[in-house]
């Protein structure tokens, strides 16, 4: 089999880096990790050297640094590199560098210029409508001129007041920022020509660029996805089925996520939602062929309480929560799908080998992601020392972890605290929940910080959420 010859650098840590491992492991390929000095005791460096060796194993200062990477990656002998998610999985500049350099890589995600293609939020909107695809209302390009600002946010004000929306909201963004900077809300058109100043100047001053761009601020929605996956032709993308993630923390991070996104057999909508779930799978794969996505991806999208959907953004890379879309995923009626596994196998050139006819679903999933925080203050990380960690298995549940649950484990201050993803099947709605709750129920997690206060976690959260996921 053509993978065999590979060895792939496995650039990130945790959770995700195990399950690259093991996938590699699956696929008979080679494999490489790295870890920084605090990742130390991480699961993942624990299966790098149980299943390779100190070979498959090189310290480095940062993940982040992508000489120390390319580096590691040439001392090992590394044929392909898979940046996991964060970091560089949906940095066009790395994927570009690592394809074009002396000593070529594979990049185990899209082509660095799909990446750049629908990395760009602007791009992707205008892809998008070009297609047919409802985006959120508003500009796709960036405006410069006060006047011409003014008139879209009129028209959207307009519009809000059309769809019978109490309290109209426009968002002004800097067109070059991220990250949540550069955005201001508007709720009176008298004031939008103070607040469009304010973010010019401050996108002037922040990122060398003044656009603004104009769109409507959308309230009460719910957050679905849709995963697709297309191997390097780019010309026969299927989906692995939709997920629900609107149940997030107040910073809007998600908390848990259930597949399929929505359940018209068990909940009663106001809406069609199995048309919701048919359209917004369509738009996504119709924008996939167009670019020629050749990798794994997610369609971002917000829908309305009225049923109304509208494409967020594209994720070009694997997502924390692939896991709860495979779960229900069936190739050829088989269990077992791996996401990650499928990705790395077309990401090195294998054609995908089945066709949307193959995939079936069955079930529903419920993803929970296990986190030290408090969600009664704003969801703030906790740091301490995990004393025990412990959970009775299932054959309907898999759980990925990096956290030891033979040894105690500190949790580094350096990345986010988080500690397992607990992934839950059941044959129907009602089933799944009763499972998640049992899981939680039994789920063995202490700990204490150096002041000797116990851990906190968002088990509880979690437990609060479960009885209510998919309900709009």
């Amino acid at each position: 089999m053509q993978t065999k010859k590979h060895k792939v650098l496995v650039a990130n840590r945790g959770e995700i880096a195990i399950r690259i491992v093991q996938a590699c492991i699956k696929l008979g390929l080679d494999f490489v990790c790295v870890h920084t000095a605090e990742d130390a005791a991480s699961g993942h460096v624990r299966i790098a050297r149980e299943n390779g060796g100190e070979k498959s194993l090189y310290r480095i200062a940062s993940y982040q640094d992508a000489n120390e990477l390319l580096a590691v990656a040439d001392d090992s002998g590394a044929t392909a590199i898979h940046p996991g998610y964060g970091f560089f999985a949906e940095d066009y500049r790395f994927a570009r560098r690592v394809a074009q350099r002396e000593n070529k890589l594979i990049f185990i995600g899209p082509s660095w210029r799909v990446i750049r293609e629908l990395g760009d939020k602007i791009n992707t909107k205008r892809l998008a409508r070009s297609l047919g695809v409802p985006t959120v209302p508003g500009s796709d390009k960036p405006i410069y001129d006060e006047m011409e600002a003014e008139k879209v946010a009129r028209q959207l004000f307009e519009f809000q007041e059309e769809q019978g929306i109490e309290r109209p909201l426009v968002l002004v963004k800097a067109s070059a920022g991220g990250g949540g900077m550069g955005i201001e809300e508007v709720h009176d058109i008298d004031l939008f020509k103070s607040v469009y100043r304010r973010i010019r100047n401050y996108a002037l001053r922040q990122f060398k660029d003044d656009g603004v761009l104009i769109e409507q601020r959308v309230l009460d929605f719910n957050h679905l996805e849709v995963q697709v996956v297309s191997d390097r032709t780019g010309k026969n993308p299927v989906h692995f089925g939709t997920r629900n993630c609107s149940i997030q923390s107040t910073g809007l991070q998600k908390r848990l996520e259930i597949a399929p996104g929505f359940d018209p057999s068990a909940l009663n909508y106001s809406f069609d939602a199995q048309k919701v779930l048919d359209d917004i799978t369509e738009h996504s794969l119709a924008m996939a062929r167009k670019v020629g996505y050749d990798n794994v991806g997610t369609w971002e999208w917000i829908v309305t309480r009225d049923g109304r959907p509208f494409l967020m953004e594209v994720n070009t890379r694997i997502q924390v929560e692939n896991g709860v879309s495979a779960m229900i995923s069936r190739i050829r009626g088989e269990k077992g799908v791996d996401l990650i596994k499928e990705q790395i196998r077309i990401g090195l050139g294998e054609p995908l080998g089945y066709t949307q006819k193959d995939i079936t679903f069955e079930g529903v999933g419920i993803e929970y992601r296990l986190i030290a925080e408090d969600p009664d203050n704003k969801f703030t990380p906790w740091v301490g020392r995990i004393e025990q960690f412990g959970w009775t298995q299932e054959d309907w549940f898999s759980m990925h972890t990096h956290v030891p649950t033979d040894t105690p484990y500190d949790i580094p201050t350096e990345f986010d605290p988080n500690l397992a993803l607990a992934i839950i099947w059941g044959k129907d709605l009602a089933h799944v929940k009763e499972r998640g709750l049992e899981f939680l129920d039994k789920l063995k997690l202490e700990g204490a910080n150096k002041a000797g206060e116990a851990l906190k976690s968002n088990v509880n959260f979690l437990r609060v959420k479960t009885p209510i996921i998919l309900k709009f």
